[in-house]
């Protein structure tokens, strides 16, 4: 199936030996990218006055763990961050991804240095709460992100609760909180 969107011309030849995938959904169309690839090309996608998006909508972080694998050819990756982003002049919308597979298997208390991508703070200051977001919830670290701590959770959480493997019903963090009393 042949994808059409307007912009994905200009990625493919602003960057011709990067392996670019594309899928189409819904009429939204996901630019598939490699993760150390993936602040040039949204440096692209901002700056470029052909494609303009200056407007990033969401940051959002995704566990594929148990998902069927990727079909032949197309890239996978156990954890994904996509990148919500809209040109306020044209009105068009791309979304854009980053796979990343764990290098170590942990419960995410350790620092996987696979885990890692290149904040996108200095392209749109307002992705700052959504990186730490993803951050605190799937354990993905934003390099060269000004503030990069836990948003929801406490500093000393011990691991990231939206990670797939992270059980239902908790870690015993609930049996240890202090019943506060209103009197």
């Amino acid at each position: 199936m042949k994808i059409d969107h307007p912009d994905l011309p200009r990625v493919r030849a602003a960057f011709p030996d990067a392996p670019l995938f594309a899928t189409e959904f819904r009429g939204e169309t996901t630019l598939v990218v490699r993760p150390t690839e993936l602040h040039a090309v949204l440096t692209l996608l901002r700056d470029d006055p052909a494609t303009g998006y200056d407007f990033l909508a969401d940051v959002v972080g995704v566990d594929y763990l148990g998902y069927p694998k990727a079909r032949e050819g197309g890239p996978s990756g156990r954890f994904a961050v996509v990148y919500n982003l809209q040109s306020t002049a044209t009105g068009r919308r791309l979304f854009v991804k980053a796979l990343l597979d764990p290098s170590v298997d942990t419960d995410g208390t350790a620092d996987d240095p696979a885990l890692h991508l290149d904040s996108c703070v200095d392209l749109w200051p307002g992705a700052e709460w959504m990186e730490r977001e993803v951050y605190d919830m799937l354990g993905i670290r934003f390099d060269r992100h000004p503030d990069l701590r836990r948003i929801l959770l406490w500093e000393a959480y011990p691991t990231h609760p939206l990670r797939k493997d992270y059980p239902v019903r908790g870690q015993g963090e609930r049996e240890d909180y202090r019943i506060v009393q209103r009197s």
